[in-house]
């Protein structure tokens, strides 16, 4: 299986009145086409900053990241945001959706952006959306829904343009249980119905548990540790 996402001895670091302190130093990381990997560890550890760095959301300081095979330090700023368009679906603990646009309109935004036809953004976000079970919150907008239905429009979204790899930060780290659990199934239902890898940061132990691969970030370094059942 061909990666979808690799990072070669990444590096993030910040200095402290003249200091350098590292954050995590010289990571390698392979992300294969369909697979699910959590990347679990301490608050305060690194772990939502190597996944935007995965993302190519945070500037490299050393190392080097490959998006869909490409060098993202190749790329200008234009690059680099139509790669992360095309090949990466970004979900975070905060929906993040606009309050003045309807579920509708925020799916349909990324295709929008995109360039595509606003006849063929709306009725492919309307799919995505009677996917995550919102065919009946179309035109409500955020302030309407409850906080898994947005979250559930906020995946929705991450997954319009079709990616390679959806990245979730927390994605269940703002709702109850019961509708934390509802959220993850449906993650590992849309990676399974649609083939698209999942990398997430979570606390979340069951949703971790539900993952291919379990990495724990520690000390700035990462390791395997076996999903539990």
């Amino acid at each position: 299986m061909s990666n979808i996402i690799e990072c070669r001895k990444l590096t993030q670091y910040f200095d402290d009145a003249g200091v350098r302190v590292d954050v995590f130093h010289d990571l390698d990381l392979q992300i294969k086409k369909g697979e699910r990997v959590a990347i679990v560890g301490a608050s305060g550890s690194g772990k939502s900053t190597l996944l935007y760095m995965l993302g190519g959301l945070d500037r490299i300081k050393s190392g080097t990241v490959l998006i869909d095979g490409q060098d993202i330090a190749q790329l200008n700023a234009k690059k680099l945001g139509e790669l992360r368009n095309q090949a990466l679906g970004f979900v975070y603990q905060f929906h993040h959706l606009l309050a003045e646009f309807t579920a509708l309109e925020n799916v349909a935004m990324p295709l929008l952006i995109r360039g595509e036809p606003v006849q063929k953004a709306r009725a492919k976000a309307t799919e995505l959306l009677n996917k995550v079970g919102l065919s009946h919150r179309l035109g409500h907008k955020p302030g309407e829904l409850s906080g898994g239905e947005r979250q559930r429009a906020a995946i929705a979204r991450a997954l319009v343009t079709e990616p390679k790899c959806l990245l979730a930060d927390e994605p269940t780290g703002n709702l109850d249980n019961h509708t934390a659990r509802q959220v993850y199934d449906l993650l590992i239902q849309l990676n399974e119905q649609l083939g698209v890898s999942l990398v997430l940061v979570t606390h979340d132990e069951q949703l971790a548990s539900k993952m291919d691969r379990v990495l724990r970030l520690a000390e700035g370094q990462l390791s395997e540790i076996s999903p539990k059942s």
